[in-house]
């Protein structure tokens, strides 16, 4: 297994060698300081929660929305949704357990422990609820925010995944002959090889640490969008910085490595009630389906002309919605 994850890296590394020039250290204009100078009426914010030290960024008036970005990014993800919903909303986008400046320990990297983090920020920054909104694994997290914690949550917003669950098990560890491309296409005939890479420990660190994390991210790019420049090369420099050395690595693929508690953790959760929209791309599918089996009420957006990265792809069809979903 081992071999096949090392094969399947350098292989994408071979493929973006010409084009992903790795420098020596981050690019300039891309700490959290200078990029919040971006978003007007937006401040950095940090808060020792649940052990940890959670970063997050926030701006804006009203109730409060939490907006958890996913792999392979951060809290800038959202940056272009950010400034019209603070216009009706109080909203933070957050580094979470393992992410960008936040904390990065040893352990707790099970999303029942990473909502916990999130609903104990909630409380922090002085919400009695918050509309909580997830992409990727930010999306597992806040539906583990949801099932555990429904006190803090008004309602749920899931971006094109869904919670680990049981039907994980079974995905294939080899593709189908043909069955990997450039891109992802609708998702029907997706491969999720990473999913198998990041569970490996060492191994990713040494072959990702010192910037390189930004050949495999730039591979994502490519192969989960519908058009890869909709994520600009400051956004891909943010990015960069924030896998930059092996400890960010360790975290991030810590997240893939809790996927086995997180399937035991939802097999118990019963089904959550508040309102949930799931709002999707390649992910569709899944999420339609897990939703269904793990919420009382919920409706689906199919976004169109969108690959994976719905809030960089198509930021406008995700303001139209949620203004709609949330009020």
């Amino acid at each position: 297994m081992r071999l096949a994850c090392m094969a399947l890296i350098l292989a994408a590394s071979t493929c973006l060698a010409q084009s992903t020039v790795i420098p020596d250290q981050p690019a300039a204009g891309t700490t959290d300081e200078e990029l919040v100078r971006l978003l007007p009426g937006f401040e950095n914010q940090t808060a020792e929660v649940n052990g940890v030290r959670l970063h997050y960024v926030i701006g804006g008036k009203g109730p409060l929305v939490i907006l958890l970005p996913g792999w392979p990014q951060n809290w800038w993800e959202y940056h272009k949704v950010m400034p019209t919903l603070a216009a009706n909303y109080r909203v933070a986008s957050v580094d979470f357990r393992g992410m960008g400046t936040s904390s990065k320990p040893a352990d707790g990297y099970d999303k029942k422990t990473m909502a916990h983090d999130i609903a104990e920020l909630i409380r922090h920054i002085g919400s009695e609820k918050a509309y909580v909104v997830g992409h990727d694994i930010g999306a597992q997290v806040a539906f583990a925010v949801a099932a555990n914690h429904p006190d803090v949550t008004r309602k749920l917003v899931l971006i094109d995944v869904a919670h680990p669950d049981a039907g994980l098990m079974s995905w294939p560890l080899l593709p189908a002959v043909g069955q990997i491309q450039d891109k992802v296409g609708d998702g029907s005939h997706a491969y999720l090889w990473w999913f198998a890479f990041h569970q490996v420990k060492d191994l990713p660190e040494r072959l990702m640490a010192d910037g390189r994390a930004r050949i495999e991210q730039d591979w994502f790019f490519r192969y989960l969008t519908a058009d890869e420049s909709s994520i600009d090369p400051l956004s891909r420099d943010v990015y960069a910085r924030s896998y930059w050395n092996a400890d960010a690595i360790r975290a991030g693929n810590a997240w893939y490595q809790a996927f086995p508690q997180d399937i035991i953790d939802e097999g118990k959760y019963a089904k959550v009630n508040m309102p949930v929209m799931g709002i999707a791309a390649p992910g569709y599918e899944w999420v339609k389906l897990r939703l269904a089996a793990k919420a009382t009420t919920f409706e689906m957006v199919k976004v169109q002309n969108s690959g994976h990265f719905i809030p960089e792809e198509q930021p406008q069809v995700l303001i139209d919605n949620l203004r709609r979903f949330l009020r």
